[in-house]
C-alpha cells in the first residue's frame, strides 16, 4: 500500500500550486481521505479531508476559501488545489488516508492509518 504524493515547489506569495496524491497497491475509492502538513518545528496540522464520494469537503480555518480538495475515484487520486498561497503555508504536505469509509475524526492525524512520503512547499514573499 502506497501513497504517492507530488506536485510541491517553491511558489511566490499569492501563486498557486496543486498536489497530487495517487494511490496504488489497493483501490481507495471507499476510503475517506484528507492532507495534513508540518512546518519546521511545528506539529503536523490537518489541512483538508474528503468523503469517500467526494460528496463532503471539509478544512482548516486557515485554508478555507483558499485551497480546494477534490477526488477522482477512477484514479485513486486525491488533489489539493492551494491558490492565493501566503509564506505561512510553507510545509511539507502529507496525504493520508482512512481505512474505511468513515470520515469521523477527519482533523486528528491519528485517525488515518495510511500515509504518503510528503511533498515540500515554500511560498515566498
Amino acid at each position: 500500500v502506497q501513497l504517492q504524493a507530488s506536485g510541491g515547489g517553491m511558489v511566490q506569495a499569492g501563486g498557486s500550486l496543486r498536489l497530487s496524491c495517487a494511490a496504488s497497491g489497493r483501490t481507495f475509492r471507499n476510503n475517506a481521505m484528507g492532507w495534513f502538513r508540518q512546518a519546521p518545528g511545528k506539529e503536523r496540522e490537518f489541512v483538508a479531508a474528503i468523503s469517500w464520494s467526494g460528496g463532503s469537503t471539509y478544512y482548516a480555518d486557515s485554508v478555507k476559501g483558499r485551497f480546494t480538495i477534490s477526488r477522482d475515484n477512477a484514479k485513486s487520486t486525491v488533489y489539493l488545489q492551494m491558490n492565493s498561497l501566503k509564506p505561512e503555508d510553507t510545509a511539507v504536505y502529507y496525504c493520508a488516508a482512512k481505512g474505511g469509509y468513515y470520515i469521523d475524526g477527519y482533523s486528528i492525524k491519528g485517525s488515518y492509518d495510511y500515509w504518503g512520503q510528503g511533498t515540500q512547499v515554500t511560498v515566498s514573499s
